[in-house]
């Protein structure tokens, strides 16, 4: 049985991308995983402000979510980010959320695999790259770790409009073979 923490990135409740890591919470769970899900709906995420205390502290000293967050991160044994695609990159609230992570990189962390789902109105195979390369990013600073497998689902555009993607099947399925 793996520790697993999924972050659902999207600001907006109920979104393509959050249905999405339902679907793979539902498939780990399945699979006999402890599976916690962090949404950052209603999270406090300010903006690193690149003092690098941080480096000497092994937390943050801006006082908000994010310590908590960086917490249950360290101690799980596979991260999955689920996140929409914006401008063919990952959202902004993900990227600043991994900013301010900065402490993990002097502290000792269990994660192994990392997982990325994402979603975006468009539907090209190149839509997720440039996302898929800042979590790789994020991942190489962590010589432990893995970018362990990617899920994407184009043409989801508006509200809930994966409901009935087979693309949601694919994210259990991703989520029980962890």
């Amino acid at each position: 049985m793996k520790k697993v923490i999924v972050i659902s990135t999207s600001l907006r409740a109920g979104s393509n991308s959050d249905m999405l890591a339902d679907k793979f919470i539902e498939g780990a769970q399945a699979a006999g995983h402890n599976v916690e899900k962090i949404t950052l709906i209603g999270k406090e995420i300010q903006f690193c402000k690149g003092c690098l205390a941080c480096q000497k502290l092994g937390k943050c000293v801006i006082k908000d979510d994010a310590n908590d967050i960086m917490q249950k991160v360290l101690n799980a044994d596979v991260i999955c980010w689920a996140t929409p695609i914006y401008y063919y990159e990952m959202s902004g609230q993900m990227k600043v959320l991994i900013d301010r992570m900065n402490a993990m990189y002097s502290l000792d962390y269990k994660f192994r695999d990392v997982y990325l789902l994402t979603v975006a109105a468009e539907d090209g195979a190149d839509v997720p790259k440039r996302a898929e390369t800042g979590l790789t990013g994020w991942t190489d600073c962590y010589p432990k770790s893995r970018l362990a497998g990617t899920l994407f689902c184009g043409g989801v555009g508006g509200p809930r409009s994966i409901e009935g993607n087979a693309k949601l099947q694919e994210a259990y399925e991703f989520g029980k073979n962890i």
